[in-house]
């Protein structure tokens, strides 16, 4: 626990100067629907292209009541040229309509409530909680998964048993910002494929687990 919490406070002091993912950046207006939006815009998408395409959707729409007032036409070409931008439009479509029905146009502030919504799993539920709430809860996307296991902190074969046994050994304080840490950490130092570990601070607390060449 003591390497964990020394790792984690030297991730954060070596990523300060980089630029935070798009939902992040997005979070900063505390905004549960634009942070949900922004989640399904991001996958498969580069956060460059994710925070542009938010950008004009919200400029246009930002409420469930707004967006459906746009065609599924209209929405895509906002946010073109996000990965799969035919498939979520529709989606975006489709959450708007189901908040609005079912939930007075407000995002539904649980866990379970969340993943009842077709197009949102655990990724984005919990990062939808965390940024979007403020309610506690660990998003494990592809660096969270891949960091967390290379430094040794845990041993799991996929996100959802690297979400629990996470849960188990970083503070329940440092659940939020986690996502943040190591996906910036990610983007920028500790790639997949031969990572700057010459540069990096938190080498001597790392594993190195599956590193196999590296900068």
């Amino acid at each position: 626990m003591v390497n964990v919490l020394k790792t984690l406070k030297l991730i954060k002091e070596q990523v300060k100067d980089y630029i935070v993912p798009s939902v992040t950046q997005i979070s900063r207006k505390r905004d549960p629907y634009q942070v949900l939006i922004s989640c399904i815009l991001s996958l498969r998408t580069k956060d460059k292209t994710t925070i542009q395409a938010s950008k004009r959707l919200f400029k246009v729409a930002d409420k469930p009541k707004s967006m459906l007032k746009l065609t599924v036409g209209e929405i895509r070409k906002l946010i073109y040229p996000v990965g799969f931008y035919r498939n979520k439009s529709k989606v975006i479509l489709g959450l708007s309509k189901k908040l609005l029905e079912d939930y007075s146009g407000k995002v539904p502030g649980s866990l379970d409530a969340l993943l009842g919504l077709k197009g949102v799993g655990r990724k984005t539920a919990n990062l939808v909680l965390g940024l979007g709430f403020g309610i506690p809860a660990i998003c494990v996307d592809t660096h969270v998964h891949r960091i967390s296991n290379r430094l040794g902190w845990i041993k799991t074969n996929n996100p959802e048993e690297t979400e629990f046994a996470l849960q188990k050994i970083i503070p329940g304080d440092k659940w939020i910002e986690l996502n943040t840490l190591l996906v910036t950490f990610g983007q920028n130092l500790c790639f997949p494929v031969s990572p700057f570990c010459s540069k990096c601070k938190v080498r001597r607390f790392c594993k190195r687990r599956g590193v196999v060449k590296s900068r």
